[in-house]
C-alpha cells in the first residue's frame, strides 16, 4: 500500500505560482518587456523560496523572519502586477493576482499563527 505525504498547501500554491510568473515573464519578454519581466520573475518567485526555506527554519524566530520576507515578496509582487494590469499593452496578469490573494492570505494566517504559538 503505497501512501502519500500529506501535502503542504502553501509549498505547493507558491511552486504553482512561480511557473505561472515564469510563463508570464516570458509573454513579456516576447514583447519585449524586460525591465518588468526581471522584476516581476525575481519577487515572484522568491515568495516560494522563502516560504521552502522556512520549513528548515533553525527556530520558531528564524521560521517566522523567512514567512516575513515571503510576504515582503508578496507584497513587491502585487505592486509589479498592478503595473502590467494599467499599463494598456501588457498582457492581463489578473490570473497571477488572483492567485496571489490566496497566497497572501495564507501567508499571513502562518505569521499570525506562529507568533501566537511562539
Amino acid at each position: 500500500m503505497d501512501q502519500k505525504a500529506p501535502q503542504n498547501l502553501i509549498l505547493e500554491l507558491t511552486l504553482e505560482f512561480a511557473v505561472a510568473v515564469i510563463l508570464y515573464a516570458e509573454e513579456l519578454e516576447a514583447k519585449r518587456k524586460y525591465v518588468l519581466a526581471n522584476q516581476l520573475l525575481k519577487s515572484g518567485t522568491s515568495i516560494g523560496a522563502n516560504v521552502r526555506e522556512a520549513q528548515n527554519a533553525e527556530s520558531k524566530a528564524d521560521f517566522i523572519h523567512k514567512f516575513k520576507i515571503a510576504a515582503k515578496e508578496v507584497e513587491e509582487t502585487e505592486y509589479w502586477l498592478l503595473l502590467c494590469q494599467r499599463t494598456p499593452s501588457y498582457p492581463d496578469p489578473s490570473h497571477l493576482q488572483k492567485s496571489l490573494v490566496s497566497i497572501k492570505k495564507i501567508i499571513s494566517k502562518i505569521i499570525i499563527s506562529s507568533k501566537t504559538n511562539k
